[in-house]
């Protein structure tokens, strides 16, 4: 799938999401990585073989929360 030297990352990777966009729908909320993975805004993903990746946002940082 990928053509870039060197490739992207396969869609079965760790690292999958440093691949390159190929297409960028922002209005719609999604995006299209070179590797065929489906990139949506709320971190969730669909891998090309069907497989859905649950959102998996980062935990807030800077906060401090006081014990009750």
């Amino acid at each position: 799938m990928c053509q870039h030297q060197p490739p992207c990352p396969s869609a079965d990777s760790a690292d999958r999401e440093a691949a390159r966009l190929t297409a960028h729908h922002p209005e719609q909320g999604w995006s299209l990585l070179c590797n065929g993975v489906l990139l949506f805004e709320d971190t969730g993903e669909l891998l090309p073989d069907g497989q859905i990746i649950a959102p998996h946002r980062p935990l807030e940082t800077g906060r401090i929360m006081k014990a009750a």
